[in-house]
């Protein structure tokens, strides 16, 4: 069974790679590795070492710590979601697919559509 630091890791690999766009063989080209193992990174299968991480991280444009952002410690208790949110946004392919398409929106329309889905979420 995978520990949940190594899926959580995996968990923001992924979501990085598609909010950019990128296939997992592009990044196991950018890091020089196989994408079989970017698949077994990304399901927590197997660890990610430290230098390989580093790596993924350049290969991703954001820092180490990106991929550790959410990350609960053992005695952290779990919080109650009061946004009824799914528990796992950030594996969740549609929504990774509407965050993309949501940057890919020139800016002041993307402003506009903001606060349309505010206003929809409130009165819903």
């Amino acid at each position: 069974m995978a520990h949940v630091v190594d899926t959580h890791v995996g968990k923001r690999i992924r979501q990085r790679r598609w909010l950019i766009g990128m296939t997992q063989q592009n990044l196991a080209e950018l890091v020089g590795i196989k994408f079989q193992q970017i698949q077994k990174y990304e399901t927590g299968a197997n660890r990610v070492s430290a230098s390989r991480l580093w790596d993924i991280a350049e290969a991703l444009d954001v820092p180490v710590a990106f991929f550790f952002e959410g990350l609960r410690g053992k005695d952290e208790a779990e919080s109650t979601d009061q946004n009824n949110l799914p528990d796992d946004l950030i594996g969740d392919k549609e929504a990774m697919d509407l965050v993309r398409s949501y940057y890919a929106i020139p800016e002041n329309q993307r402003r506009r559509l903001f606060e349309l889905a505010r206003v929809l979420s409130d009165v819903a």
